[in-house]
């Protein structure tokens, strides 16, 4: 039984479809959690959630400000036991159409902040003697696809950089690992057309999309104590569309 009564937890990203479905899952068990996103109406809809939850308005883009929000919410919380780092974006283009701002922006957001709230969190994690980092990936990040060479490429990094610092601290009691979506009910694929969302869903051998809850399902099982013998993975949640 997975159990994470008290645990400290950042999850950034927390206002998106995936991102509200890890908070909702980690409230259920027993969590204080501190969430991040950009969008002020979905951040002030957070707040209602639970008086468990701690929310914070807060662009990843800025990296200059990434150590003091550790710090702060290392303080707010009084320890970090967990980081998801869920937060990301897309600029979808063809790479001939692609500028190098619109590559270099989703490499900033999507992976070079992965990078900085993992090395500053690590170290409040040593300082504890234990922790537990799972960073959100994608599918697309080992398929690839189309018109999204700056969102895949960064996924992959994720990949590569998740497992270098497995390596790294394993022996110190910190595991970190990946989760991979497929393609997820939200309401970016609501807006998909009917034709075209049949001809992707005909692609997934369990035959529907899935959901944030199957996202979160995973997560929180990285982040207890079931896992602590599984470092340097990606769990892949597709529904078998891409097998490791």
């Amino acid at each position: 039984m997975i159990n994470l009564k008290n645990k400290k937890v950042i999850i950034t990203g927390a206002t998106g479809d995936i991102g509200k479905s890890l908070l909702i899952k980690f409230l259920s068990l027993g969590c204080k959690i501190v969430a991040t996103g950009t969008n002020d109406d979905k951040l002030s809809d957070l707040k209602k959630m639970s008086s468990d939850v701690i929310v914070k308005k807060f662009n990843l883009m800025d990296h200059s400000k990434i150590k003091n929000f550790i710090d702060d919410s290392n303080k707010n919380l009084g320890g970090i036991d967990i980081l998801v780092n869920n937060a990301g974006t897309n600029i979808d283009k063809l790479l001939l159409r692609m500028s190098e701002e619109d590559w270099k922006k989703i490499i900033d957001i999507n992976l070079s902040s992965t990078f900085l709230m993992c090395k500053y969190v690590i170290q409040k994690m040593l300082k504890q003697k234990n922790g537990k980092i799972i960073n959100i990936t994608s599918i697309v990040g080992h398929t690839g696809n189309v018109g999204q060479s700056n969102y895949s490429a960064s996924k992959a990094g994720i990949d590569g950089f998740t497992k270098s610092l497995a390596i790294e601290y394993a022996r110190k009691n910190i595991n970190i690992n990946c989760v991979a979506p497929g393609f997820i009910k939200t309401k970016m694929t609501d807006n998909i057309n009917d034709e075209f969302k049949s001809k992707l869903v005909e692609k997934i051998p369990s035959g529907r999309l899935g959901t944030g809850e199957d996202v979160a399902n995973s997560v929180v099982f990285l982040a207890s104590d079931a896992s602590n013998y599984i470092t340097g993975q990606t769990i892949h949640v597709n529904g078998g569309m891409y097998m490791a």
